[in-house]
């Protein structure tokens, strides 16, 4: 069963996540900020990444930064969730190390299409 950790302040979009990648039978963890998720990342690796943009403490960026310098950082696939619909934000969100990008809000369809492109399902 693969592991995947969704990172976002939204405890409705973590649990919203959880449903849908839960019913795709990956194991869940959760985090509310990058720092969070980067002890975590420190701890087991995951093989997926569903990650918000817009965090406190350490957001989405810094944390992809952090992750793909880590040793073993550069597996996970990392798809950022977000709702900066910038062609700019994008581009600097693939350019650091992210595989692919969902734009909130998201359903069931729009995040299994996008983990089964990166090769997580």
């Amino acid at each position: 069963m693969k592991h995947c950790l969704v990172v976002d302040d939204s405890s409705v979009i973590r649990k919203v996540a959880r449903r849908i990648l839960e019913g795709c039978e990956m194991r869940i963890s959760e985090a509310e900020n990058g720092q969070s998720a980067l002890a975590l990342c420190k701890q087991a690796m995951p093989d997926g990444i569903l990650l918000d943009w817009n965090m406190p403490i350490m957001d989405g960026f810094d944390f992809l930064a952090e992750l793909r310098s880590l040793p073993g950082g550069d597996a996970p696939k990392v798809v950022f969730c977000t709702t900066e619909n910038d062609v700019s934000h994008i581009t600097r969100a693939l350019r650091a190390g992210a595989d692919e990008y969902v734009m909130k809000p998201f359903d069931s369809e729009i995040i299994t299409s996008k983990f089964a492109e990166v090769g997580l399902l």
